[in-house]
């Protein structure tokens, strides 16, 4: 008799859902994305506000983490790619493909930004990048000016979106897409 995933306490990389490394990353960026728009919203609605002023000093670090995060997120996608789940649908599939696109685009446009206005970089109080005198290179100011922001907000919308298809095909009897990436067997609501 052939045992399922499920009854197999060694199965790694079980093809009906993605293996813990996977589901760690995922959540861990989830977890970051969560601060990174918290302190965009609170730093759009009330700039320099004390909440600002804890929150906002931590926003690109955050984005070089979730840069990092992504850049680990990947190579291990790569060499689990035999071993995942298929998409539900093409339409994920692009979803999922748009949103890796976005998300190294978002924070490499604010790396971008930072190294044109000469300032220095610290993420969590390390230096990453030195500032430099002189000129600004204005160019890369404005590509992070004109699209960090705006692809930041689509991203958002995605992100919205991505979580209400799981939450749709949960309602609509297909639990198992949630339960890819939380690991879990049993019905969480309903």
């Amino acid at each position: 008799m052939t045992k399922t995933s499920d009854e197999m306490p060694h199965s790694f990389c079980a093809s009906e859902r993605y293996d813990p490394v996977s589901r760690a990353l995922h959540w861990l960026m989830a977890i970051v994305f969560a601060w990174s728009y918290c302190s965009a919203v609170v730093h759009f609605l009330s700039s320099d506000s004390a909440l600002d002023k804890w929150l906002w000093p931590y926003h690109k670090s955050a984005g070089l983490l979730l840069l990092v995060l992504l850049i680990l997120r990947a190579g291990w996608n790569l060499l689990n790619r035999h071993h995942r789940p298929p998409s539900v649908n093409r339409a994920a599939a692009v979803g999922h493909a748009v949103l890796y696109v976005l998300m190294f685009l978002i924070p490499f446009i604010g790396l971008v930004r930072q190294y044109g206005s000469g300032r220095e970089f610290l993420a969590f109080g390390m230096p990453i990048m030195a500032g430099f005198e002189g000129e600004k290179i204005q160019l890369m100011i404005d590509l992070g000016r004109n699209f960090h922001s705006l692809l930041g907000w689509t991203m958002l919308v995605l992100i919205v979106g991505h979580i209400g298809m799981v939450i749709v095909h949960y309602l609509c009897g297909n639990p198992q897409v949630l339960r890819r990436m939380t690991g879990g067997t049993r019905r969480l609501w309903r």
